[in-house]
This record gives C-alpha cells, sequence and structure tokens, in this order.
C-alpha cells in the first residue's frame, strides 16, 4: 500500500493532478453543467449513487466486477481518478478496511467522502450492511445529502431521486417481511463464509455457515462434519452458495446430504454482464428472495 501511495504521488505530481482546484461546489464551467464525478468502491453504493444521481452525476466503480472487495489493492491510476472525483463513497471501515489508508494519499481537499455506514447498526462480525433494507435507507441518505451539498442548485432532482429509490427500498423491505412470515423452516445453511447476518436478523431467521467471516478462511474437517449432522438432523432440502466463490465446500455437502444447491447473492460484487447489463441491487435482492423461498418452502 505505502509503494502504491508513493507511486502516486509521482504520477501526481508529474501529470499535475496534486489539486484538482476545478472541482466546486458549483458544477458548471462557461455556462455549461458539469456531472459531478464520483467513484464508488463497490456494487452496492454504486448502484444506489446511479439510482440518485442519474443523468446529473457520472458514477464508476472502483473495485472491478466478479472481484473481492474485502482486501483490494487500490492502484497508483485509482488515486489519480480519485483525486479528480467530487465525492468518494465506501461502505464504512469494517467492509473496506483499505480506505484509511488509500485516503492519505488524496491530496483533493474539495473531494466529499461519504462513509455511508454513518448512522446505521455496526456488527463487527459482519460488515454486509447493506443486506438489511433499514440500512439501505440511510446509506441511499447519505449519498445523496453529498451530491446535494456538491451541487445544491439540482437539490430537487436528487431529492425526487432519493424518493423513487426509497419507494423501491419499501416495497421490496416489505415483500420479505411477507413472504419470509410464510417459510415452513426458518432455518438458512449456508456452504460459504458468513456473510448474512444483518439479513437474517431482519427476518428473524436461523443460519448457520461452513465457515467463519473472512471469504478466504477454511472449514474444518470438524466443521463440515457438524454442518452435515445439522443438515441430517434438520431434514434440510437445500443449501445456499455464494456467486463469486469456490463452491467446493456446497458441493461436498451436498453430496454428503442429498440437499439440492440454490445461489444466494451478498451482492459485494455482481459479474461484468450484469453490471454492464444494468442490473441493479434491487433486481439482485429479488433474485436472492426467490431462491430463499424455495429453499426455505415458503408460500
Amino acid at each position: 500500500m505505502k509503494k502504491i501511495i508513493i507511486l502516486s504521488f509521482l504520477f501526481i505530481f508529474l501529470f499535475g493532478c496534486s489539486k484538482t482546484n476545478s472541482v466546486s461546489n458549483v458544477a458548471k464551467e462557461n455556462g455549461a453543467y458539469i456531472k459531478l464525478k464520483i467513484i464508488a468502491t463497490m456494487f452496492p453504493v454504486y448502484d444506489f449513487a446511479k439510482s440518485i444521481g442519474g443523468e446529473k452525476t457520472q458514477v464508476s466503480l472502483l473495485t472491478p466486477p466478479g472481484s473481492e472487495p474485502h482486501d483490494y489493492e487500490p492502484t497508483a491510476s485509482d488515486l489519480i481518478n480519485i483525486n479528480n472525483a467530487d465525492i468518494f463513497v465506501y461502505t464504512g471501515k469494517f467492509m473496506e478496511v483499505w480506505v484509511a489508508e488509500m485516503l492519505k494519499g488524496v491530496t483533493n481537499d474539495k473531494i466529499d467522502i461519504v462513509d455511508t455506514s454513518n448512522g446505521t447498526k455496526i456488527f463487527e462480525d459482519d460488515p454486509h450492511i447493506w443486506l438489511d433494507f433499514e440500512h439501505n435507507r440511510i446509506m441511499a441518505k447519505n449519498i445523496a445529502d453529498a451530491m446535494i451539498k456538491k451541487d445544491p442548485s439540482n437539490k430537487d432532482y436528487y431529492e425526487k431521486n432519493l424518493k423513487d429509490l426509497l419507494t423501491k427500498i419499501d416495497k421490496i423491505d416489505n415483500d420479505y417481511f411477507t413472504t419470509l412470515s410464510t417459510c415452513k423452516t426458518k432455518n438458512i445453511v449456508f456452504g460459504g463464509h458468513y456473510a448474512f447476518g444483518y439479513l437474517v436478523r431482519r427476518f428473524n431467521l436461523e443460519y448457520v455457515a461452513a465457515q467463519g467471516f473472512s471469504p478466504d478462511s477454511e472449514p474444518t474437517a470438524n466443521d463440515l462434519i457438524k454442518l452435515v449432522r445439522h443438515i441430517n438432523e434438520e431434514n434440510i432440502g437445500y443449501i445456499f452458495y455464494e456467486e463469486l466463490s469456490s463452491t467446493k465446500v456446497p458441493e461436498t455437502i451436498s453430496k454428503e446430504t442429498g440437499a439440492k444447491m440454490l445461489l444466494l447473492s451478498n451482492l459485494e460484487s455482481l459479474t461484468k454482464d450484469e453490471v454492464d447489463s444494468g442490473k441493479t441491487f434491487i433486481d439482485a435482492m429479488y433474485e436472492n428472495l426467490s431462491n430463499i423461498k424455495i429453499g426455505l418452502d415458503c408460500k
């Protein structure tokens, strides 16, 4: 990380980007409207920013689609792009643990840094706060506030888009509550790392994972034995797996127990094709609900 920051300073010095004085609260240049430049670290906050900013903003995704954002290492070009942005948006210090060090290399004193977790209830055993729709409302509001502060002339536009997004969040939140109240079982068995604590807390579900909190952790033989025993004793018919991780563990458990496999996305990142197609956070969460409905035998 230190090498990256040092290299970034060289780039900034050589290309004259050490100060982006063109960035201002009035996003106009020679009478023409200039879109706010926003960089978001990962898909959920990227999608919220796009939804709220609309045509008034240019939103870029920092971590490449399909990558693991927990331990991302920013490049020198990333830092140059951030130094030329109006707003930098990230989830929070427990998710993107690398952001604090990276921001030491940001010399643009006009950029607004948005920690979208401000105001949410953080559980340190699980940084996936966007899987609780109540947190989505807070995160979206934090992003909208930053846009309005930077570009007050378009306050009504951002507030309307925020209202539209919150309406969608309200609907999907209600749809989750309605559907999950009808399930025959509340027990989600996951063949990946512990990433769904916020979701199960909100909807009063039970949750067992094959491995710990880190996506790089590996379950022990004893962990797998316990999970297989749990599935057999509870007569569980489905085991969920992650979209961007190895399916080796859930496949092994499936063969041992006969439980079928179902995808459950933690939405840390989507594939490039999904992002390019315009798939939204709401779309992906409805896909999750469809699979949970099958896995938990809901009406």
